[in-house]
């Protein structure tokens, strides 16, 4: 009689957990939208496959430790989901419901927080107050439907110091349901990231809270961050996320202006967007930007916090600029063979330096340039913009040779403009 009542009861709470899970669903947008999503590049990165099941697209996300190459010469140990730092951008359509599961393959527990979306608070991902952790070698699922377009971003909330400065960190886009009255043709989204890992090191360091040393657009510094492609012409919309534990990044943008036309707590309306040549993107937040290029060329893209376009051998160095260190430089080369004092007449004679570095470590900045050497690092891309070919399609073909480029004054443009004699160095 015991076990019958025992099993009642089981039955009778099976079904009210379920009848539950139920009404919350019927609450949530279901997935009705079926229309593929455009495609947004994420240069250097890739998108998270999704499949159609019956009324939800699924997705899987494995939390795992992953070897990250920054740009040639320095790697480290990271992690990430499914491979790689940032994670893959989830792209997905306002209305459609998403089932993403989620393998954790770290050392430690985690979750995942869908930062900026509005979901039953049950799937919000933050550890202890929504939901238990994930435990190491365990699959969990979250399963929600998307209520309003945007760009966002997900991140773990168990022990976010360590595993987003490790690198765990994406972006989730939702297109609207509703097709575009002004469609892009080109849709690009950045995760800017900042990392601590010392000269010679394999590992970030997590407890670090300022004096970061090594900068990045979707995991990768400058000179292997990839350029953004586009025609002159082009309507061009670009995606910001910070998911950085300290710095607000000033994206800014040469040779053209933009509008800001959305964040990540939604579009903007047309009436008050506001044009800009460099966007704030503080830190857990996302802007979006859109632009039509008019002029052809290489356009430089970087955060104009000016270190934040340094790599590692640029910080802790002692500044020589004005001073003569020979006789320092006499004394310190019977213990260093070689050594000489960096920065006596600024920092820019580092860019056509080659020096040897430590074992896995950047140049402070620096790469082949197509007139000289780079005098950039870290947080840094290119806009490329090139004429467009027949169809609307762009070429991206190499500049032209004979384009004006900046040169010396000759002496007599000197004289028929009224300039006057130069000093001697």
């Amino acid at each position: 009689m015991m076990r019958r009542e025992f099993l009642k009861t089981t039955a009778m709470v099976a079904a009210s957990s379920l009848l539950g899970v139920r009404e919350t669903l019927a609450a949530e947008p279901r997935g009705a939208a079926s229309a593929s999503p455009p495609r947004v590049v994420t240069p250097n990165g890739r998108t998270l496959p999704l499949r159609q099941g019956k009324g939800v697209r699924i997705g899987h996300l494995i939390a795992e430790p992953v070897a990250n190459e920054f740009a040639p010469g320095l790697r480290a140990a990271c992690w990430g989901y499914n491979g790689g730092t940032p994670g893959p951008t989830i792209e997905a359509v306002e209305g459609e419901r998403l089932r993403l599961y989620v393998t954790n393959r770290l050392p430690e527990a985690t979750t995942v927080h869908w930062h900026g979306l509005e979901l039953a608070n049950g799937m919000d991902g933050v550890a202890g107050l929504t939901q238990r952790p994930i435990p190491p070698g365990e699959t969990w699922i979250y399963e929600f439907g998307l209520r309003r377009p945007g760009t966002y971003m997900y991140h773990p909330h168990f022990d976010e110091m360590t595993q987003i400065a490790l690198g765990m960190a994406g972006l989730f886009i939702v297109h609207p349901r509703t097709p575009e009255r002004e469609p892009v043709d080109h849709d690009f989204a950045l995760l800017v990231q900042e990392w601590r890992i010392e000269p010679g090191a394999s590992r970030p360091d997590p407890n670090a809270m300022d004096d970061f040393n090594v900068f990045s657009f979707n995991g990768k510094s400058f000179p292997a961050t990839e350029p953004l492609r586009v025609g002159r012409g082009d309507r061009v919309r670009i995606r910001i996320g910070n998911l950085g534990p300290a710095d607000h990044h000033p994206i800014h943008l040469h040779g053209l202006a933009f509008r800001v036309v959305a964040t990540d707590g939604g579009e903007i309306p047309a009436a008050a967007r506001w044009p800009e040549t460099t966007v704030l993107v503080p830190v857990g937040s996302t802007r979006t930007i859109e632009l039509i290029p008019d002029e052809v060329g290489d356009w430089a893209v970087h955060c104009h916090m000016t270190h934040h376009v340094m790599t590692q051998m640029g910080h802790a160095s002692p500044s020589w600029l004005g001073a003569k260190p020979d006789s320092f430089d006499t004394r310190m080369r019977a213990l260093v063979p070689g050594y000489m004092a960096m920065g006596r007449e600024g920092m820019g004679e580092m860019s056509s330096m080659q020096m040897p570095l430590p074992a896995n470590s950047l140049s402070m900045r620096a790469s082949p340039g197509r007139f000289s050497p780079i005098d950039m690092g870290g947080m840094f891309t290119v806009l490329e913009v090139r004429e467009r070919g027949e169809n609307g399609r762009s070429r991206f073909e190499s500049l032209e040779s004979n384009a004006p480029v900046a040169g010396p004054a000759t002496a007599t443009q000197l004289r028929e403009d009224g300039i006057g004699p130069q000093p001697a160095r």
